[in-house]
């Protein structure tokens, strides 16, 4: 098992960026990698909720780590502080031994001048998921967040 952490400046307020990170139909936009839709399931945005999301490859003949094309995660929400802090409990629905297991992923966001400093740390990332495939789709996340709350959406 292995960390990474990612970071991303992105001009919105904090408090903005918090909302998308707690709301279903932002997380379904945000935070889906190039190449793949999201599918939030369950959703419960409190300490101990619990939520369940799938991404789906585009591509037909791509393999998920959950079956053909998907990857499917559920876990629970361990600690929330509104406007600065998200931590996950997370899981990935697998019958690949190499991939079970709970990994943390912690979202930290810092106020900046114009804006927040969000970064993103995994820890417990089974070792069979490429470090540089979890780097990689972190980043597009965080673009896609920053897209997202950049735009105005969640934004008040």
């Amino acid at each position: 098992m292995y960390a990474t952490t990612v970071s991303r400046r992105v001009k919105a307020p904090p408090a903005a960026v918090y909302r998308a990170l707690v709301d279903p139909d932002a997380v379904a936009v945000w935070r889906v990698p190039d190449g793949m839709t999201g599918h939030v399931h369950e959703f419960d945005p409190r300490e101990g909720g619990r939520f369940r999301v799938s991404l789906v490859h585009d591509a037909p003949a791509t393999r998920g780590k959950s079956g053909a094309r998907t990857d499917t995660y559920r876990g629970r929400f361990a600690r929330l502080v509104p406007g600065e802090l998200v931590v996950e409990a997370i899981e990935f629905e697998t019958d690949d031994e190499a991939l079970r297991g709970s990994m943390t992923m912690t979202t930290s966001l810092t106020a900046v001048p114009g804006g927040t400093e969000v970064v993103i740390r995994h820890e417990s990332v089974p070792d069979a998921v490429p470090p540089q495939d979890d780097e990689r789709g972190t980043r597009m996340a965080l673009d896609n967040l920053a897209r997202l709350v950049e735009g105005g959406a969640g934004q008040g």
